[in-house]
């Protein structure tokens, strides 16, 4: 998978724009991050919403990325990438 300004190409499929999530993701690879850091990181703190935002924009994700495992739950904890 390669991450460039145009966005990102991974197992065939191209993403014209990379999320916000992602591109967070991607520049902190295998840290585990609570889906607290995730919301405070990435929406800021003034984000309307509650912390299922991350698990439902993660859901979402892991498709485009053409395998889940990009993705992990670190169980309690939150996420990681990598």
């Amino acid at each position: 998978m390669a991450l460039g300004v145009d966005g990102m190409r991974g197992s065939g499929v191209g993403i014209a724009v990379v999320p916000k999530l992602l591109r967070f993701f991607v520049e902190h690879p295998n840290q585990v991050w609570s889906r607290e850091q995730i919301l405070a990181k990435v929406w800021d703190y003034d984000y309307f919403g509650g912390w299922r935002t991350v698990d439902v924009h993660v859901r979402r994700l892991r498709p485009k990325l053409g395998w889940a495992g990009w993705i992990t739950t670190v169980r309690s904890v939150g996420y990681r990438f990598g």
